[in-house]
C-alpha cells in the first residue's frame, strides 16, 4: 500500500510516498480502515516529526515511520470483540499513539477512538475535525464553559480555535475572539460576538475580564494572562509550547484555576460533535487540500502559523 513515512536525517527531514506492507493482524477491538483523508495538526510536526530528527538509528527503529493521527475512511475489517461497527460503515477518528499511521491507504485503529462520520460531510470535512475538535470541546469542558459566561478565545482563527468559537457560541456563551486583523471578518462569520485584533495593542491589560480564557495558540500563561481572568476565571491553555507546558500546572498547584488540555478521542465526545454537525451549529474549515505525495507540503503550510482552519491531506486514490 501507500503511505508516508520520514526519511533523511538531520534537522529536516522529509516526509516521502513510498510503498509499504498493509497492516498485520487486527487485535480484538482493532477496525482496519481504508483511509479516504487526513489531517494535519501541529502536534504532527512538534512532536512525531521531530522524533524522525534522532540521532540514533535504533530509536527511530522503535518508532514506526508512518505518519498521521485524524482520519475519516471506511471500515474494510473488524476484530473480533467489535459489534458497533460494520463493514462499509464510513468513520471518523483519530488516536493519540505516536504515528497512528493516518497517511496511508489502510490503517488500525481502536473501535473506542471512532465514531460514525457526520453524514452532512465529505470524508474531507471529517477528516479535518478529530483532534481539533475534541481540544476545543475538552478544553471548554475543562474551563466549566457555561451558558451566558464569557469566554475569551486567543488563536480564534485557527484550527482549535474555530472549532471553540463555534462550539461556545452553542453552548450559549459569551464569545470573544483574538486574531490578526486580516482574520477579524472571519472569526466573526463563526459567531463571535466580538473580536480583537492582537495587532492594535497589548489586548492583555485592556479587554477586560472573563470567566474563562482558552489559549489555543500555547504562548499565554495563567500570570500574562492575569489581567483578563475574573475572580472566578479559568485560564486553560493547550499546552504545545514548553513555556505553557511548565506554567500552567505550576499555576494550578499554587490553587489557581489554570489547566491544559490532554485531548483524547473519547466516541462520545466525537458522537456529540457529530450531532452538532448534523444539526447545523458546527462547520469545519478547510484552509487547504494537499494528495498524499504533497504531504511534505501540507506540513510546511501547517507549520506557517497562518493557517484559517485545518490543512487536510487526500489519502484515497493517491
Amino acid at each position: 500500500m501507500k503511505a508516508i513515512a520520514t526519511t533523511g536525517w538531520g534537522l529536516k527531514p522529509t516526509l516521502s510516498l513510498i510503498e509499504t506492507d498493509a497492516p498485520g493482524r487486527l487485535k480484538a477491538d482493532d477496525v482496519l480502515v481504508a483511509v479516504h483523508a487526513a489531517s494535519v495538526n501541529p502536534k504532527d510536526w512538534k512532536l512525531n516529526y521531530n522524533l524522525a530528527v534522532a540521532a540514533s538509528p535504533v530509536m527511530v527503529k522503535q518508532l514506526k515511520p508512518l505518519f498521521g493521527d485524524d482520519l475519516a475512511g471506511i471500515v474494510v475489517d473488524t476484530g473480533p470483540n467489535v459489534s458497533d461497527f460494520e463493514i462499509g460503515d464510513a468513520v471518523y477518528g483519530m488516536d493519540m499513539r505516536l504515528r497512528t499511521a493516518s497517511l496511508a491507504e489502510l490503517t488500525l485503529i481502536d473501535q473506542r477512538r471512532i465514531a460514525k462520520k457526520p453524514e452532512n460531510l465529505s470524508f474531507t470535512q471529517a477528516a479535518a475535525m478529530p483532534l481539533a475538535a475534541l481540544t476545543a470541546l475538552q478544553g471548554l469542558r475543562k474551563g466549566k464553559a457555561e451558558a451566558g459566561k464569557k469566554v475569551l478565545i486567543i488563536g480564534a482563527s485557527g484550527g482549535v480555535g474555530s472549532f471553540a468559537v463555534q462550539i461556545a457560541k452553542n453552548l450559549g456563551l459569551h464569545v470573544t475572539g483574538v486574531c490578526s486583523g486580516r482574520n477579524t471578518d472571519f472569526v466573526r462569520e463563526l459567531g463571535a460576538d466580538a473580536v480583537i485584533d492582537y495587532t492594535q495593542g497589548d489586548y492583555r491589560h485592556s479587554a477586560g475580564e472573563f470567566d474563562l480564557v482558552f489559549d489555543v495558540t500555547s504562548y499565554e500563561t495563567p500570570l500574562t494572562c492575569a489581567a483578563l481572568l475574573g475572580k472566578k476565571g479559568y485560564f486553560i491553555s493547550t499546552g504545545g509550547d514548553g513555556k505553557s507546558m511548565l506554567a500552567t500546572p505550576l499555576y494550578r498547584l499554587l490553587g489557581k484555576k489554570a489547566g491544559t488540555v490532554v485531548v483524547e478521542s473519547y466516541r462520545r465526545d466525537l458522537e456529540t460533535l457529530k450531532a452538532m454537525v448534523e444539526a447545523g451549529s458546527l462547520t469545519p474549515v478547510i484552509d487547504s487540500v494537499f494528495t498524499l505525495a504533497e504531504s511534505e507540503a501540507a506540513y510546511n503550510r501547517s507549520r506557517s502559523g497562518r493557517c484559517r482552519g485545518k490543512v487536510v491531506i487526500n489519502v484515497a486514490n493517491a
